[in-house]
């Protein structure tokens, strides 16, 4: 099974995008690394997005490259794919706003799982954006406050005063409202970097993940106890 890539890269260190699969990704030091780990990570976002994944060997290539002076470490990113400059069909964009959805209502039942959402056991580190959020609350509201940030980079006026979901669905709606929409424009953002909604429908997805998968792991080691595993992650 062939599984194209975008590379994203800061010298060594490197972010890996499955470009058919949006939001599933792997960082590494090297290249070399962040390919060991994409087989597993595309199984488990298979297996969380019902989208198909063959049990045979996964062949990744790189289909595309962008080098960053970004902290890509940390999940720093300004990539735009190719085909997130195209323009969009009904289908295509209700798959991936379902999936958005979906995203933010198992990070919602994730966070409300976590037996102490103020507790945790891992250490403070400064990251690009600032202190890294430990507590499931602090990843929770980080995770959620991009909303106004992402669908702002395209032009639609949102807030992050609800739940998760309840922000993402207001934000869809504004959009909705906004003639041909689909034709997926290209947007200069705040920071000078490229923006879509194509990307940003990856972005959301991806954010989720990333921070899913952080408070996830967190809440293993702080509770030692089972956690909800809406995301699959027991499977990479």
């Amino acid at each position: 099974m062939k599984i194209k890539c975008f590379w994203e890269h800061n010298g060594d260190n490197t972010l890996l995008y499955a470009i058919d699969y949006p939001g599933a990704h792997t960082r590494g030091e090297n290249l070399g690394i962040a390919k060991q780990k994409m087989p597993a990570e595309i199984r488990s976002f298979a297996l969380w997005s019902g989208q198909p994944c063959s049990a045979k060997a996964i062949d990744l290539e790189i289909a595309e490259e962008k080098t960053s002076d970004l902290a890509v470490c940390d999940a720093d990113s300004d990539a735009i794919f190719s085909a997130e400059m195209l323009s969009m069909n009904e289908q295509e964009y209700q798959r991936l706003k379902a999936l958005c959805l979906r995203s933010a209502a198992d990070f919602l039942r994730l966070y409300r799982a976590i037996p102490d959402c103020e507790r945790s056991c891992l250490p403070p580190r400064e990251t690009f954006y600032g202190n890294r959020p430990r507590t499931a609350k602090e990843m929770y509201e980080h995770t959620k406050n991009v909303n106004s940030y992402y669908f702002g980079e395209i032009g639609v006026d949102c807030d992050n005063d609800n739940t998760i979901v309840r922000c993402r669905e207001y934000g869809f709606a504004k959009l909705e409202t906004q003639p041909n929409f689909l034709a997926n424009a290209t947007f200069t953002g705040s920071c000078g970097e490229q923006w879509s909604l194509k990307k940003v429908l990856r972005r959301f997805i991806w954010h989720d993940r990333i921070h899913a998968k952080a408070m996830y792991r967190m809440a293993l080691k702080t509770f030692a106890t089972e956690v909800l595993d809406p995301f699959h992650f027991m499977d990479i």
